[in-house]
Order: C-alpha cells, then structure tokens, then sequence
C-alpha cells in the first residue's frame, strides 16, 4: 500500500490493530483517512469487495491482512475479519458448514464457484445458494467439504 493513497491510513490502522474482527462506521473510516468515502462506498456493497486487483481501497484491508465481512449500508457501518477465523458450528464431530466457510474454502482452492461445483458433483448454482445462505449443505456433504478442506490443508475454527 502506497503512502500516497488516500487509503493508506486505514491500511496503517488495520495493519496496527490485533484485532481479528473490526467493526467501524463510514464515519470512523472517513475519520481515519481524512477525507470523506465516495458517494459509492454509501450506496453499494460492490464498493467493499475484496477483489484482489484493480482497487486501491480493497488493498487496504487485503494487505493489512483482513477481509470486508459484513457492510450494512443502513447502519453506514463495516465489519472486517482476519481470513481463517471463522466460527464453526459442530454436530458431534461433523463440522456444519457454513456460507463463510464455503467461500472460504473455495477461495483457499483458488477455484470459481463452477469449479468448487464440479469437484464436489454439485451444481453452480448450489455452490451459490450455500454461500449465500439461501441452503446449507446436507450432512454427507458437510464431511465430504470437511475430507476436502483437510486434503487441501485448509484450516478453521479450533483448527486454525
């Protein structure tokens, strides 16, 4: 992150904060900067993607070494998280996975929501629904993402 960016003193504070989740309002980022946010960051959650390329705010918080959670745009309010921190809901010893953990474990393979679809033998589309929310994945599946985590080394919860 460049010093000359204008997004530079986030990157500073997250980069000097050991918090692994960090909730602050559009306000306290404007504060931080010094200057306001694009009419943008308000109006669309886009605006607070963590695409890995081609935008200098993402490169704030990617480099610091989080990731955009959560942005409530009627709140003006965002919440950044640590990669790799992620609550994990268990029954017994199956790990009930989760949208989060599902990108994440996408996003560890390097694969596109297609891919992820046609290693597991799902459809695109229920790689979509699980990350959103609309569905969890079943029980046989949530071992079989758990097999696949543990061969690609990816970590989380109490694991991490």
């Amino acid at each position: 992150m460049k010093r000359s960016s204008k997004y530079h003193p986030l990157y500073a504070h997250l980069r000097e904060g050991d918090e692994d989740t960090l909730t602050l309002t559009f306000a306290q980022v404007e504060a931080l900067m010094g200057v306001p946010l694009p009419a943008s960051a308000r109006a669309r959650r886009g605006w607070w993607s963590n695409r890995a390329a081609g935008s200098p705010q993402s490169a704030a918080w990617t480099e610091a070494g989080y990731r955009v959670e959560d942005v409530d745009l009627a709140r003006d309010r965002v919440t950044f998280r640590k990669p790799g921190l992620y609550e994990v809901r268990r029954d017994g010893d199956t790990v009930l996975w989760d949208g989060d953990l599902v990108k994440a474990l996408r996003r560890h393979l390097n694969l596109s929501q297609a891919e992820l679809a046609e290693e597991l033998g799902v459809r695109q589309q229920t790689i979509s629904e699980w990350e959103t929310g609309a569905y969890e994945p079943r029980r046989a599946m949530c071992k079989y993402l758990s097999r696949v985590a543990e061969d690609a080394g990816f970590t989380y919860g109490e694991n991490a």
